[in-house]
């Protein structure tokens, strides 16, 4: 990629956050991004249609980074409390990225693309899971339940829920493996 569009978008990029940090994104007007990153609106629009396709790129981006740092996505059914520890701890180290990008109107859409990147790791090893009424309620129910439980009892401390959580979700695995 050509380094002046490159130093564009992460212009955009930075200006976006910045915004998003202190306001929902329904309030961001293009206005004030270009204003922020420095570039024109026609600028803007050349890199993305509008404000929320801006927002589903950087969620897209970080959700597969946090995906990407699971050292063996194959763990997922073979040995899923590894999995899901690698999960979790993945997790906690984009948390304030993904707090900031999902937040507000944007909540339930981390969990929905965190669901969908693992339906893809699983269903890539397992294709003929891919229909399996049981398989996708578990996967979603270990998500959300997951993931709300660690939100809810962080107090007692972030390796002691994780270690709860890993229990609950190789429990919840045993269901279709």
């Amino acid at each position: 990629m050509d380094i002046r569009i490159e130093k564009t978008r992460n212009s955009i990029i930075n200006a976006f956050l910045e915004l998003r940090s202190k306001k929902a994104i329904e309030k961001i007007t293009i206005k004030e991004l270009c204003e922020k990153a420095m570039i024109n609106k026609s600028t803007f629009y050349a890199h993305f249609p509008d404000i929320y396709a801006l927002s589903e790129y950087l969620e897209a981006q970080v959700t597969n980074d946090i995906l990407k740092e699971i050292e063996h996505p194959e763990y997922l059914l073979s040995k899923p409390e590894e999995f899901h520890r690698q999960l979790i701890y993945a997790y906690l180290s984009h948390e304030r990225l993904t707090q900031t990008l999902f937040s507000g109107s944007r909540a339930h859409s981390f969990l929905v693309c965190l669901e969908n990147g693992l339906k893809e790791i699983l269903f890539a090893q397992r294709p003929d899971l891919k229909d399996d009424v049981t398989v996708n309620v578990v996967l979603t129910y270990g998500v959300y339940g997951g993931f709300h439980a660690i939100q809810m009892r962080r107090s007692f401390g972030d390796d002691a829920v994780v270690d709860v959580v890993v229990s609950l979700n190789k429990k919840i695995a045993e269901l279709f493996v």
